[in-house]
């Protein structure tokens, strides 16, 4: 009598590989979903730093203080509006002003809006007053000529 050795896989091997198969596929796919957030996440923040470029371009372009003061609304490339104020402080150096603005961004998480601020340094001689560019100039040269001693 001849007996026939089977040449197939077991109930218990082929149960073995689909768990295998199953728990590759899960981690897999949690790597992916985690893969296309960040993505999601790096869109959201280049679309916040572009609001937030332009809108300090439109304080670099804007000769009038009163105006940068004022603030005003932006209106983003996926219908929403970017709303941004100014504040405007005077240095110890003539004509060199410390602007800070601060965006409110529309959001999409459990707040409506984030808001965000940003800080430089301009130098704009329409912003100044001729009285205390004066005082600032003849200031400034009188510490120079304090250091040349």
């Amino acid at each position: 009598m001849i007996t026939r050795r089977g040449t197939g896989f077991t109930l218990i091997e082929v149960l073995v590989s689909i768990a295998i198969f199953a728990l590759a596929a899960v981690i897999l796919g949690s790597a992916y979903v985690n893969v296309l957030g960040g993505y999601q996440c790096m869109r959201g923040s280049a679309a916040d730093e572009s609001d937030i470029a332009f809108v300090r371009g439109l304080v670099l372009a804007e000769p009038k203080r009163e105006v940068v003061e004022k603030g005003g609304d932006v209106r983003r490339a996926d219908q929403g509006t970017v709303h941004w104020s100014a504040e405007i402080e005077p240095t110890n150096r003539a004509d060199l002003f410390r602007v800070t603005i601060e965006c409110e961004l529309p959001t999409t998480g459990p707040t409506p809006v984030r808001r965000v601020r940003d800080s430089f340094l301009v130098l704009r001689p329409t912003w100044s007053e001729a009285a205390d560019r004066g005082k600032l100039r003849a200031k400034f040269r009188e510490e120079l000529v304090k250091r040349k001693s």
